[in-house]
């Protein structure tokens, strides 16, 4: 094994951790890095401090295949409490070897060290700014804003196809589902719908980039990927901050199969025969009080006008029942009890019986 220190692009500190490098034709360059064909290399990609906030890192792990294809990018840890994305990260970080591969495959283990460091559910623990709502960041902004603009420059630019995944977040129940990202602004939808259904999961929620501002607006990393050209999938599975294996294995294999269907993994191009539910974007259930949630609708079909739950005041006192604005299908949602106005306490997806263009 040999270890070096590299200067990245950004004047932080990459160390790399790699067997065989050098001599082989590159297949992948991260900051100042390439990893040849046939190559695995271990990095840690430094974020320099800010003015107000430390310095951290952001873990990743590139398995360079011997045969030539497509890079492919897993992101997992963007929210640091949602763990099963974190370890189905770190075990196909275990089990894929450049032997297997025709392409490359980019894994960030944990895009989002402090938050996980810090069991910090939504937020950054120094900015309280939600990394999933910060890109592109800034080099000279607050961590999670710097974290973004790593991710940004360094990461992502590396990739042919991204899988940002993710799960339900602290107090937070979720039905598992992938989303695609289709409409003008998006890119190689077909590809990417075809990549969602070999993946064996019970949803599929297309979200359509019809304007510039749906892509601008709170932009997370998956629409980071689409504002950079690439065809773009976000994966959610496991809820309440669960490491449940159901949830864990559910991520593996849907990951393996998407990356046989795009051909970077040799074998059946998908999972056992899954007819999905086709949704067409989605609608959040707001709410205008803060206070203790008791919801008594989760996942499933919800007609509009229906009771979804309601809120109590800290006194005990119900300040807000809460109803469905639309029907369609509750997809995740807050499980309670805390609640803070102007909170979606659900999302509802609109059912569709095809998502082809």
């Amino acid at each position: 094994m040999l270890g070096r220190r590299l200067k990245n692009a950004l004047g932080a500190m990459a160390l790399l951790v790699c067997g065989g490098c050098g001599g082989a034709e590159p297949a992948v360059q991260l900051a100042d890095v390439n990893v040849a064909r046939g190559e695995r290399a271990d990095l840690q990609l430094e974020v320099p401090a800010g003015k107000e906030d430390p310095a951290t890192f952001i873990p990743l792990s590139v398995i360079a295949g011997e045969r030539d294809g497509p890079t492919v990018l897993m992101v997992a840890g963007v929210h640091g409490y949602e763990f099963p994305p974190i370890l189905a990260a770190d075990r196909l970080a275990r089990e894929i070897t450049p032997e297997m591969l025709s392409g490359t495959v980019i894994i960030v283990r944990v895009a989002h060290v402090s938050a996980y460091e810090d069991r910090a559910p939504y937020v950054n623990p120094f900015d309280r700014k939600n990394l999933n709502r910060s890109f592109p960041g800034s080099s000279d902004g607050t961590q999670a804003e710097r974290i973004a603009h790593v991710l940004s420059t360094v990461v992502i630019p590396a990739a042919d196809f991204v899988f940002d995944v993710h799960g339900g977040d602290g107090a937070e129940w979720l039905e598992a589902f992938v989303g695609v990202y289709g409409g003008p602004l998006a890119t190689d939808y077909e590809q990417a719908l075809g990549t969602a259904q070999s993946m064996g999961f019970p949803n599929i929620v297309r979200y359509s980039m019809n304007t510039q501002q749906q892509v601008d607006q709170r932009r997370s990393l998956n629409r980071q990927a689409v504002a950079q050209g690439l065809p773009t999938v976000l994966v959610e599975a496991g809820q309440n901050g669960s490491r449940d294996d159901v949830h864990v294995d559910l991520i593996v294999s849907g990951m393996r199969s998407a990356l046989t269907y795009l051909g970077l993994l040799q074998g059946p191009e998908s999972q056992a025969a899954v007819t999905p539910r086709y949704f067409d974007g989605t609608q959040s259930v707001p709410v205008t009080h803060s206070g203790l949630w008791y919801p008594t609708r989760r996942a499933g079909k919800v007609e509009a006008g229906e009771r979804l739950g309601e809120i109590r005041d800290y006194q005990g006192v119900t300040v807000e029942t809460v109803t469905a604005p639309a029907s369609g299908y509750g997809i995740y949602g807050l499980a309670g009890p805390p609640v803070r106005a102007g909170d979606s306490v659900m999302t509802i997806a609109q059912p569709v019986d095809s998502l082809e263009e």
